[in-house]
């Protein structure tokens, strides 16, 4: 499943060619009721799912420059959409109270290709005040790109229209391959998810994909609450969480739990692990202390390695700095920017894509 899933998620310049003109539409007038809701269309497409914008948060900027130089090329442009929603179905839920700050939202990437609620889920949802939605054909057989990220996108913008939804309490969720993805969109749009649901699935934060993004969006990141569920005796992905729960702390996002199910493998959540999940996404910790000097400091890391690069071009070691400079794209991503891109336009502008 994870290396189905890591096929899919590779840059392909064949799904940004399926990031086809399609007129955004008005969301659904009206909400509806309380209770599971399976193919529901949605027809809000918001602009942070445009294909230009997608492009920008999701991949590098020496990734992001490749895209626009070939586009320019071959004289094409990234259009507004991806999908067509009129062909999309998703599955909602919906509590049967509205809590007084409003619904939390709650939405997740599978690694299966069906829009379905897990078995179990839906007590906690209740309990929390929680809407739930997954897209149909979003498994780890479809494009993060491409499909992933906007049917995720539009999920939230047309139930923002439909639901009287906390800002402070949406949050992206997904299992096994899904998981990476969730992280992905929240290390990307932390001004709209405000917390990860991590379930058996995670990556480092700057693995490339996916990889940090430029300062106020890392600073918005490391106020989000990121909570991971993983069983006992799923040990690879129990150690990919001790890799991903290391980055976090090299870029300053303190702000996470880790919880271990026992005598769990590689298993979707069964309720209690996911209401102990929906209690701890919305019980953040305030880790201010630490974040000025850790900010500071790696404000610091990312001026040398970019001053390695410069000296390393003006001394004529050109290999050497395409080289580092790819390595630096990869794991500082936006943090490393504009300045990256200079450095690249310095060697010829014609590095191969980091992704």
């Amino acid at each position: 499943m994870e290396a189905q899933r890591g096929r899919a998620s590779r840059l392909s310049w064949t799904a940004l060619a399926v990031l086809i003109s399609a007129a955004p539409c008005l969301a659904q007038p009206s909400p509806g009721a309380a209770g599971l809701h399976p193919d529901v269309t949605f027809s809000e497409y918001p602009p942070e799912a445009a294909g230009a914008e997608i492009v920008h948060r999701l991949l590098t900027p020496l990734a992001a420059a490749a895209v626009e130089r070939s586009l320019q090329s071959s004289h094409e442009e990234l259009r507004a959409a991806s999908i067509d929603l009129a062909s999309e179905r998703f599955t909602v839920f919906v509590p049967a109270h509205e809590p007084q700050a409003g619904y939390a939202l709650l939405v997740f990437i599978p690694p299966w290709p069906e829009a379905k609620l897990p078995p179990g889920w839906q007590e906690a949802l209740e309990r929390y005040g929680t809407i739930f939605v997954s897209a149909a054909r979003s498994g780890n057989e479809a494009n993060d790109l491409a499909r992933r990220a906007p049917l995720a996108l539009v999920a939230v913008a047309s139930l923002r229209h439909q639901y009287r939804i906390d800002p402070a309490r949406v949050y992206v969720g997904g299992f096994s391959g899904g998981g990476r993805v969730a992280l992905r969109l929240a290390l990307a749009y932390p001004d709209v998810f405000h917390g990860a649901l991590l379930n058996a699935g995670s990556d480092p934060i700057d693995a490339g994909p996916p990889s940090p993004p430029p300062p106020a969006l890392l600073h918005e990141f490391q106020g989000s609450r990121i909570v991971y569920v993983t069983g006992e005796e799923d040990t690879p992905h129990l150690r990919m969480d001790a890799d991903s729960q290391e980055s976090l702390r090299r870029f300053c996002q303190f702000d996470y739990h880790a919880e271990v199910t026992p005598k769990v493998a590689h298993a979707v959540a069964g309720a209690a692990a996911f209401a102990g999940a929906l209690h701890e996404l919305g019980t953040p910790t305030a880790a201010q202390a630490k974040l000025e000097g850790c900010n500071a400091a790696l404000e610091k890391k990312v001026a040398a390695e970019l001053e390695r690069v410069s000296a390393l071009i003006a001394g004529g070691r050109r290999a050497q700095a395409q080289e580092t400079l790819l390595g630096l794209d990869r794991q500082l991503g936006g943090l490393a920017a504009p300045r990256s891109v200079e450095l690249e336009n310095e060697l010829g502008g014609q590095l191969p894509a980091s992704r």
